[in-house]
């Protein structure tokens, strides 16, 4: 929309927004956004266990606290390596900072299943109730 003062003066005003700088920026920031989105992955890469029922997991605006057992025997808390004995003093202060206070465990499907559930036992022991297995459904890939 364009307002003039009068047809005949040479001191016209323009009141046009020029949306094309706004555009290119906005463009520019959802390439941006595509490639970094992939990225935040969180946890160590495991192959997870398929199932063949829908997950029911509720998804929260925080990030989920994730342990990761790995082939290596060794824990993970998201990226961080931790020994078994250590991962209650090394978990509990993550989870005092948080609204949220369920975990979730990411175990690799080589992994042998007591070894699952030593570590389910430590965080048994250790108060914390809420734990979530995370696997892989079945029609999806890795």
């Amino acid at each position: 929309m364009a307002f003039f003062q009068d047809a005949d003066s040479d001191d016209s005003v323009l009141a046009d927004i020029n949306v094309t700088p706004l555009v290119d920026v906005m463009l520019v920031l959802l390439i941006i956004f595509m490639i970094a989105t992939p990225m935040l992955h969180q946890g160590v890469e495991v192959t997870l266990p398929e199932m063949e029922s829908p997950s029911t997991l509720a998804v929260r605006d925080e990030d989920p606290m994730i342990l990761t057992v790995a082939q290596n025997d060794l824990v993970y808390i998201k990226d961080e390596p931790v020994a078994t004995p250590l991962l209650v003093e090394r978990l509990l202060p993550q989870l005092d900072l948080r609204d949220y206070e369920a975990v979730f465990v990411k175990g690799d499907a080589e992994v042998p299943y007591g070894r699952i559930i030593h570590v389910l036992d430590v965080l048994e022991r250790a108060d914390i109730h809420r734990v979530a297995l995370v696997v892989q459904p079945e029609d999806q890939g890795p």
